[in-house]
């Protein structure tokens, strides 16, 4: 797969570019084709940035509605009996008190 890079990104749109007819500055307009790869590339572009603001989003309210996703069993276990008012006897090393 290809490197996605802005600078490999620019570089493909114009090498693009410059294999379209070219063209007198201000005099004639753009082809049709010129035209679909600019809007084909600012649609992508507006695809990527939507998709990177829910992915962002996505990470926020999984950490927000799901606090206890990165804890270990034990430390979860410990924090659900004090939600409904128990304490859990501390264990030592070896399971015993």
């Amino acid at each position: 797969m290809a490197s996605s890079s802005p600078a490999t990104l620019r570089s493909l749109y114009r090498s693009l570019l410059r294999e379209l007819p070219p063209r007198p500055i201000l005099s004639s307009p753009r082809t049709p084709l010129h035209h679909r790869i600019r809007s084909s590339f600012v649609a992508l572009g507006h695809q990527l940035v939507a998709y990177l603001r829910a992915q962002r989003m996505y990470v926020t309210l999984i950490e927000r509605y799901n606090p206890g996703m990165d804890m270990d069993q034990a430390e979860r276990i410990r924090l659900t009996a004090r939600r409904v008012g128990m304490d859990l006897p501390s264990l030592g090393k070896n399971g015993a008190q």
